[in-house]
């Protein structure tokens, strides 16, 4: 578990690295305007952007260009408009127009509610995914939000970590809580298993909003994909 772990240090600021397991599909799609013919795969999203992937052919846009298109998850829609900011081979990323209505309409989509009701447990035997030895439970809600949940080789929890949009939160028994704010992620191929490389930003001390955030994912989750012993036990470390 020591790739886990890697520790990166600057006068600055202190960044951390995690290696963690990647579904390869993603049901969180951005159809633009402009090119209807070819559907991006949101890799990441939050209350004021979101990065885009071609998952074949480099991306057209050019930074500084408008965008507009439509967000489709889950049965649900969202128009949106925005200026790209950077490009990088197929992928780029969008920041949103500050208009109010949009803002609205952003967070009404990016509700924690939501997330919670389409997290799918990925950990279940039936859907036959290659997992690590040690990985217990593992939530998906697509980009937005992930849930890990780690066990000691006598069965024991011994770390977790949340994903929220941008927002990190961490738990292991020999640290205890952390949190931070992603900075970067990375595709990584393996033999086995996809996986992506995260590299996050400490906070200073413990974010009281990731927390609260954590906190009111958790309460929504379903006890059928998350087991009530487990559920108790990241509240708990979580206050």
């Amino acid at each position: 578990m020591a790739r886990h772990l890697n520790l990166v240090q600057s006068d600055f600021e202190k960044l951390e690295k995690r290696v963690l397991p990647r579904f390869p599909f993603c049901y969180l799609i951005f159809k633009s305007d402009n090119s209807n013919e070819r559907v991006f795969e949101v890799k990441d999203i939050s209350h004021s952007g979101m990065q885009l992937a071609l998952k074949a052919g480099d991306s057209k846009e050019r930074e500084g260009e408008s965008l507009r298109g439509e967000i489709h998850w889950l049965g649900k829609s969202l128009k949106v408009q925005g200026n790209v900011k950077w490009t990088k081979e197929n992928r780029l990323g969008v920041e949103f127009s500050g208009q109010a209505t949009q803002r609205e309409s952003v967070d009404e989509f990016l509700k924690i509610e939501h997330f919670a009701q389409s997290l799918k447990p990925l950990h279940r035997p039936e859907l036959g995914l290659e997992l690590p030895p040690k990985l217990k439970y593992w939530l998906r809600s697509d980009g937005p939000t992930e849930i890990f949940v780690w066990r000691h080789n006598d069965g024991e929890l011994s770390k977790f970590q949340i994903l929220i949009m941008e927002n990190f939160i961490e738990w292991k028994d020999t640290r205890g809580l952390e949190t931070g704010r992603v900075i970067s992620k990375r595709d990584i191929e393996t033999p086995l298993i996809s996986e992506d490389e995260f590299v996050f930003k400490l906070d200073a001390g413990i974010d009281d909003v990731k927390i609260e955030m954590a906190k009111k994912l958790l309460n929504n989750v379903d006890k059928d994909k998350l087991s009530e012993d487990a559920l108790d036990f990241l509240l708990m470390k979580l206050s």
